[in-house]
């Protein structure tokens, strides 16, 4: 009888531990997305489910969140014959030991703060209109770039800074799974062609991504750091600026503005910023521009200025009553996901992420850098500054995450979302960019935009403008609406994996129109805290 009842006892422990087991495999996808999916998003993941031919695969991922299993493998920066780890390096890597063999399937204002402008102003980016009638575009102004952000890249990143125009021409435009015919090439002065459509639209690889294409690594965006000897501004300084006397608060102000809700006076006006404009050009002019259709070479690396041959992306957004938000924005053809327990997540094609600073009448009040799905903001302040020469102000230093090219205000780990450090961003001192020194320069008019988009009879979008800089610079991209990378691949596909709600390859990102440009606060989201020094920033996490 005794041993009935022991064997009952253990077997009602074994049959409570698998389902308390169970029940954690089902909670832990929803405490990581604590958004319960809408009807629309459970029918795709219905579909995204269905796609496996393997029954157990299938349930499995219904019930236990372990959707596809057996794909797992370890998945490298790069290939070993182009700087990744031998096969032996792999081999011990590997926590799980499963690989499996696959072959690749083709997928289917005014002067002062108080007073709002008192009406729409639709022309910035047009400096003057000249006897004949013709716009004449707008520079960029010279406190823009002199207080342009310095990046450094990860000294060990595999996948470098990339130029847009470059990178198109290895996509096709895919819709539901089917390639769209196109009567010609895809460049940057017919992307936004694509929005006619029946449904979404995403520009997909016409290479298997895990070959790694040197495209896909664009090495010849490499920027190579700095002379040592040039001087850094340490962490924090203000250059001579004064900030507000008080922190960011309810009240409306430089950061929170818009148009429609111009900044309150809260301190004395500042001096005109035409003292800005009569800073010194910059020693590189702004009128030296990288073509927008160029040849790949290693001839064009960068040197020891910071220089890199991929160019970013300058959108300068007035805000009305003297704010101008100066949104840098970074491409890379790919973004390597992070790993957990030698598991990696994350991976797409495609790659946007920025900067924003915010001028009130010339002079730089924060900065705000993007991280995966949300970002952190800073006073001007607390940011570390690199000195330069000529009499120049000191620049932020800004740092991008390895692989994921998530943007920090400092060096080091940086965990978020796990706990446990189980999941991070690394950045180090590697390559310092310089993107002032070639980027493609525009002025963005959201008002404009919301007009045009509302009138069907619009035939040109005129709501962005090319900078004096580069005059010829297309636009259609920037309406483009679809996405820069490839769609999620599905389970069938032996790349793709699912793990507790997080997948091994996800879609590619939105354009930078969909970040949101219209902003009345610093940050990306409407839940937004400037933080006042580095350390603080460290404690606040994204999410």
């Amino acid at each position: 009888m005794s041993v009935i009842a022991y064997s009952l006892r253990r077997a009602t422990l074994a049959t409570c531990f698998v389902a308390v087991l169970v029940f954690l495999i089902w909670l832990l996808p929803r405490l990581l997305n604590p958004t319960p999916p809408d009807a629309a998003e459970s029918e795709r993941d219905k579909h995204w489910v269905d796609t496996s031919p393997n029954w157990f695969d299938r349930q499995a991922c219904r019930w236990l969140s372990l959707c596809g299993v057996l794909h797992i493998r370890w998945d490298a920066p790069a290939l070993p014959d182009n700087g990744g780890p031998s096969a032996m390096a792999e081999l011990k890597s590997l926590a799980l030991g499963l690989t499996a063999y696959w072959t690749f399937v083709e997928k289917s204002g005014v002067s002062d703060w108080e007073m709002a402008p008192e009406k729409k102003n639709s022309n910035r980016g047009f400096r003057a209109t000249s006897n004949s009638g013709a716009r004449i575009l707008e520079k960029v102004p010279d406190y823009v770039l002199d207080h342009a952000p310095l990046v450094h890249l990860y000294s060990d990143e595999h996948f470098w800074p990339a130029d847009i125009a470059e990178y198109i021409r290895h996509l096709a435009p895919y819709e539901g799974g089917f390639p769209v015919n196109a009567s010609e090439p895809l460049d940057l002065g017919n992307l936004g062609s694509l929005n006619g459509k029946n449904g979404t639209v995403f520009l997909t690889s016409y290479d298997d991504v895990e070959q790694r294409p040197d495209w896909l690594h664009s090495r010849t965006g490499i920027p190579t750091p700095f002379d040592d000897e040039e001087p850094d501004g340490g962490d924090g300084g203000d250059d001579g600026e004064r900030d507000p006397p008080q922190q960011p608060g309810d009240d409306t102000t430089w950061w929170d503005a818009d148009r429609d809700h111009p900044p309150h006076r809260i301190v004395p006006p500042r001096e005109s910023s035409d003292r800005h404009r009569g800073l010194r050009r910059r020693q590189f002019p702004q009128d030296v521009q990288h073509p927008i259709v160029g040849s790949a070479s290693e001839s064009n690396k960068p040197d020891v200025s910071g220089y890199s041959k991929a160019p970013a992306v300058l959108i300068l957004v007035d805000k009305g009553a003297d704010i101008l938000d100066a949104f840098w924005f970074f491409f890379y053809s790919y973004n390597l996901g992070q790993t957990v327990l030698k598991i990696r997540f994350g991976n797409h094609v495609g790659d946007w992420e920025h900067c924003m600073v915010r001028f009130q009448r010339g002079v730089p009040r924060a900065l705000f850098m993007s991280e995966h799905a949300g970002g952190k903001a800073y006073l001007w302040k607390a940011l570390e500054k690199r000195a330069q020469k000529n009499g120049k102000p000191a620049r932020p230093v800004i740092y991008s995450a390895v692989g994921s090219h998530a943007m920090y205000a400092s060096p080091g780990m940086h965990p978020y979302v796990l706990p446990f450090k189980l999941l991070k961003d690394i950045t180090d001192k590697g390559p310092l960019w310089d993107p002032a020194l070639n980027n493609y320069a525009y002025w963005y008019d959201y008002e404009v935009d919301r007009d045009e988009a509302q009138n069907s009879t619009v035939q040109e979008r005129t709501s962005l403008v090319p900078a004096a800089s580069n005059p010829d610079l297309p636009t259609s991209w920037f309406h483009y609406e679809g996405y820069w990378g490839d769609d999620v691949y599905p389970l069938s596909d032996q790349r793709q994996w699912r793990l507790f709600g997080e997948y091994h390859y996800v879609m590619g990102p939105l354009g930078p129109k969909a970040k949101w440009l219209d902003r009345r606060k610093v940050c990306q989201t409407e839940k937004c805290t400037i933080v006042d020094s580095i350390e603080a920033g460290k404690k606040l996490a994204w999410y």
